[in-house]
């Protein structure tokens, strides 16, 4: 079959949009760049756009020691380390249970999970305080793995369960037939099949977890426990904030994220799609 050719000029305008909203994207990491490397008399009488008259590097070094910063990306990095893996295995054993196992109310379950989804985190801190402080779980990390790991998994099953359900279920019946039981399909068949939907979870679950800011500043206050994101905040003074410190800070936290993304950005785009058409 001869393939379809793009007209030239829809192409370009193609790439036009792509590269305007690449730029979209881009401009503000750009403006923090700027700012960090900046000094502080530099950054007090030039626009904030403006290219910095001396790179500072060493704004990085110090941001870093002063900011306490390999202590508050550790901590990060054992929340997401042990949440995400768990997450994305309870979310997988629930879309395989409403996918695979035949039971009457699988799509109404489905549905009570999706709920989950509408619901506002501010909604439910008053209710999460009290449960967590009544169970003794807030400054814990049990009690974050709980909070984190409930709010993932609406989307994890969302994901998970459009990919599932895009896996013949004849595989199945030769697994049976192999002598393979429902976990050992679970564990032999469809999670394998589903490595690039759970490469596209562990893209955003990472970023998420990695970046959440509103429930760790109110149910971390140990500072030797807080996350990268709320330990940002001890560039900001009683009277002034040190602007360039923080901006350099944040392209620091950034780095784990960008990490991420390119070991597993191959399968994105297959996974994504694949959970969308199921």
């Amino acid at each position: 079959m001869e393939e379809l050719r793009v007209h030239p000029g829809i192409q370009a305008l193609r790439y036009t949009v792509l590269i305007l909203l690449a730029a979209i994207f881009l401009i503000p990491v750009l403006f923090i760049a700027f700012t960090a490397l900046k000094s502080k008399s530099d950054l007090l009488t030039s626009p904030f756009y403006a290219l910095p008259q001396k790179f500072q590097w060493g704004n990085f070094a110090e941001a870093w020691n002063q900011g306490k910063m390999s202590m508050y990306m550790s901590n990060t990095a054992f929340i997401c380390l042990v949440k995400v893996p768990l997450g994305i295995m309870i979310e997988a054993l629930a879309a395989f249970a409403l996918t695979r196992l035949n039971f009457k109310w699988s799509n109404s379950m489905f549905a009570f999970f999706l709920v989950g989804m509408m619901i506002p985190i501010q909604a439910t801190l008053v209710p999460l305080n009290i449960f967590l402080n009544k169970t003794h779980l807030v400054n814990t990390y049990p009690g974050i793995f709980l909070v984190y790991v409930g709010f993932g998994i609406p989307f994890g099953i969302l994901i998970l369960r459009g990919f599932f359900r895009t896996i013949p279920k004849e595989i199945d019946e030769s697994a049976l037939i192999d002598g393979c039981g429902d976990m050992g399909k679970f564990y032999r068949i469809v999670l394998p099949l589903a490595m690039p939907a759970i490469a596209t979870l562990v893209i955003f679950d990472f970023m998420a977890t990695w970046n959440e800011f509103l429930l760790a500043q109110i149910f971390i206050t140990k500072d030797s426990m807080r996350t990268i994101t709320t330990g940002l905040l001890s560039f900001k003074g009683e009277h002034a904030t040190d602007y360039t410190l923080m901006n350099a800070g944040v392209l620091i936290s950034i780095i784990p994220t960008l990490v991420v993304y390119l070991l597993f950005q191959k399968y994105f785009v297959s996974g994504l799609a694949g959970s969308v058409k199921g």
